[in-house]
């Protein structure tokens, strides 16, 4: 699938090794007002002398590296402009799609849309009969974009967190 870009052909591939810089850093850029672990942040403070972009980036580095994961990014001979990590259960016949990010400048042009597009059809190639995809409340994008990509809400889930590092006498 081919997109353009400010005069660049983008086009959507499987990532490289040469590309996972690029992919943590649109991590980075983009996941700080969508991802469960800046929201920690944001109420409890630093963890454990890490901060969020810490935890999502080993979250991200554990899907590049998983055996039944795909990554696909959206890239033109300069740049890559966007991802989406994919993990296969095979034997649940479910694909997940765990990470979709375009980096802001290319934000609304299609990219994501085009990704994930390209991401059910690998998941169709190999066998998958369900694709399911998660989002927080708080991101607009998503919940606007997938359901006009063909998915349904099935559930909402509700995360809690305590702060283990404080004594409360109240409990």
């Amino acid at each position: 699938m081919e997109l353009a870009f400010n005069n660049e052909q983008i086009k959507i591939r499987d990532a490289t090794q040469e590309d996972h810089s690029a992919i943590i850093r649109i991590t980075q850029e983009v996941f700080a007002e969508s991802t469960f672990e800046k929201n920690i942040e944001n109420h409890f403070g630093i963890i454990g002398d890490k901060d969020w972009i810490w935890r999502k980036t080993r979250h991200l580095q554990e899907d590049l590296s998983h055996p039944d994961g795909h990554c696909l990014v959206a890239a033109s001979d300069k740049r890559v402009l966007g991802y989406v990590t994919i993990r296969l259960d095979k034997q649940a016949k479910i694909g997940v799609i765990a990470n979709l990010a375009v980096t802001q400048v290319a934000a609304n042009k299609g990219i994501g849309r085009a990704l994930l597009k390209q991401a059910e059809a690998l998941m169709r190639d190999v066998g998958m009969e369900v694709a399911r995809i998660e989002t927080l409340e708080q991101n607009m994008i998503g919940q606007h974009l997938y359901p006009q990509l063909g998915f349904d809400e099935i559930a909402r889930q509700i995360y809690f967190a305590m702060d283990l590092r404080e004594q409360n006498e109240n409990r």
